[in-house]
């Protein structure tokens, strides 16, 4: 990411206000290539939605927004999501095929990453939510994470996301706010949980509740409250 993103810098007609973003030495960092940012700068830019050119922010800060991404030191306005939109916004599936290839190859290797080592910082259901909004496909980690449920780490992980996801799952709702796809995407994740969660809670010994909350998802909506 360093090396394909080296010389990026924002727009030089980018803006934004002083009194809720930030001050003009600041922005001038933005438009001045590879100079590092310190950890609050980094956290406004990301967090802050009405860039005028998001494209060119976002190729300027992502070689310290990946890093901080594996170290868990991302801290995303209103969830993982508010970041993605950011992805989006900026448009990555139209840049020069170099710069979406290597983007393309750290989340695929971030996402690894976080599904089998004991040690990675950020959550795999958070992770998703990134992945999902970012390049606007779901069920591809999804897939993914499935082959990896042979692995112990993958198979904790799920356990921990099903106890996330599950209230929401309950009420026919996306766990996150999505900014594309929630009608669709909400059934594809009840159903990877269906197909994928009971034995992984079985062998994790999950509280009675979460094994009566699968039960319950399996149900029409409106019989899931009668029971």
């Amino acid at each position: 990411m360093a090396a394909t993103f080296q010389g990026m810098t924002a727009h030089r007609q980018e803006s934004n206000c002083e009194c809720h973003w930030g001050s003009a030495e600041e922005l001038a960092l933005l438009k001045t290539p590879d100079v590092p940012l310190d950890d609050d700068l980094l956290r406004r830019t990301y967090w802050t939605t009405d860039w005028h050119y998001p494209g060119p922010l976002l190729r300027r800060i992502l070689p310290q927004l990946t890093q901080s991404l594996v170290a868990g030191r991302v801290e995303p306005m209103a969830g993982m999501e508010s970041l993605g939109l950011l992805f989006t916004a900026g448009r990555w599936q139209e840049w020069p095929t170099g710069q979406q290839d290597a983007l393309r190859e750290f989340v695929d290797a971030w996402w690894l990453h976080v599904l089998v080592e004991p040690d990675a910082k950020v959550p795999a259901h958070e992770a998703l939510t990134l992945l999902a909004e970012a390049t606007t496909k779901l069920a591809p980690w999804l897939a993914i994470w499935a082959e990896l449920l042979v692995d112990a780490v993958a198979r904790r992980r799920l356990v921990t996301a099903v106890d996330e996801w599950m209230d929401d799952l309950l009420g026919d709702a996306l766990p996150w706010s999505s900014w594309h796809n929630e009608d669709t995407w909400c059934p594809t994740l009840s159903l990877w949980v269906l197909r994928h969660a009971p034995a992984v809670l079985r062998e994790h010994d999950a509280s009675i509740e979460l094994h009566d909350y699968i039960r319950l998802l399996v149900l029409p909506y409106a019989d899931r409250w009668d029971r």
